[in-house]
């Protein structure tokens, strides 16, 4: 009997994974590196406390499908506000889409959260996932994914710290004719 070497599904894209410079945090980005190998992309996880230079960096050189941001420790807003227009400076990276997700912040309030979240858009990501779980991200993917169909879904697994999944969940927006976006 001859082995039939197996045949892996092309890859979807290669999708560069980071915290913010200010976050020690490991676990979500593995879990985010599972969730995402398991949909099929090539992933790049740069690991924690990666500098804001490094990371648009290596996001130049290497010319991501997307870019995702996880943050735990409370600063994601504070820090994406400084990264993202970094990396939307470079125009190779005009197009890339760029999201930010976890525990953004430390405020309580779901107004001032959800104006936290606006600011982020504005600033340059695509979406925000304040207090979010994979399945958010999941749904996000494949809401506008043209590499593919999807593949599978997880339940259950968190990207960060949340009480539920009703417990101050932002839902992924987009900012309409912002630069290199739709």
């Amino acid at each position: 009997m001859v082995n039939e070497p197996v045949r892996l599904p092309a890859p979807r894209g290669t999708v560069i994974i980071s915290s913010v410079a200010s976050d020690a945090h490991t676990w979500n980005l593995v879990l985010l590196q599972l969730l995402l190998e398991e949909m099929g992309y090539h992933v790049i996880n740069l690991g924690p406390c990666v500098p804001d230079a490094l990371l648009v960096e290596e996001c130049v050189l290497r010319r991501p499908t997307m870019v995702v941001i996880s943050s735990i420790n409370g600063h994601g807003y504070a820090d994406g506000l400084r990264l993202a227009p970094r990396l939307r400076a470079r125009p190779e990276l005009a197009a890339t889409p760029i999201v930010i997700g976890g525990k953004l912040g430390v405020v309580e309030d779901a107004t001032e959260r959800d104006r936290q979240s606006a600011a982020l858009l504005e600033a340059g990501f695509d979406a925000v996932f304040a207090d979010a779980h994979a399945t958010d991200l999941c749904r996000y993917l494949r809401s506008g994914d043209p590499a593919g169909e999807p593949v599978g879904e997880p339940v259950g697994q968190s990207i960060g710290p949340s009480a539920g999944p009703s417990a101050g969940q932002a839902v992924p927006r987009t900012v309409a004719g912002a630069p290199g976006r739709p």
